[in-house]
């Protein structure tokens, strides 16, 4: 049966910068870039939690539009301190859906934005941090 979660994958629009994107702001790693005929590639993982990666898809022929098979809704990152992560992010140009984070029904903090190819990303301070 199923061992843990792999991956999940989003559709970008430009590689560079959406591996310099979360580089950067999250300090994930690239594990391997690659290209096949219809598609390039790229797997990052976090250093925290390495058996789980982002894969990165850029169409690269339009005829074979691999983003209209499915939508990821969002992907969401754990902190330790809601607060201080949006203010650090804030100073990198992110700009916040809210004002403030919202409350999860577990009692924890929320708060959503958009990443550079407007994919929905979110912070969680999970209840009792």
């Amino acid at each position: 049966m199923i061992k843990k979660v792999e991956h999940t994958a989003l559709i970008v629009k430009d590689m560079d910068q959406s591996i310099e994107y979360y580089q950067r702001l999250f300090h994930f790693q690239l594990r391997i870039r690659g290209t096949t005929q219809a598609r390039e590639l790229a797997f990052l993982f976090h250093p925290n939690q390495p058996s789980f990666e982002i894969e990165l898809i850029r169409d690269i022929e339009s005829t074979n539009d691999y983003a209209s098979k499915g939508i990821v809704n969002h992907l969401a990152f754990t902190v330790e301190n809601i607060e201080e992560c949006i203010d650090k992010l804030k100073q990198e140009g992110v700009t916040f859906l809210t004002e403030t984070p919202n409350s999860s029904i577990d009692g924890g903090k929320t708060i959503f934005f958009y990443g550079p190819n407007e994919e929905l990303l979110q912070l969680v301070q999970p209840v009792g941090r």
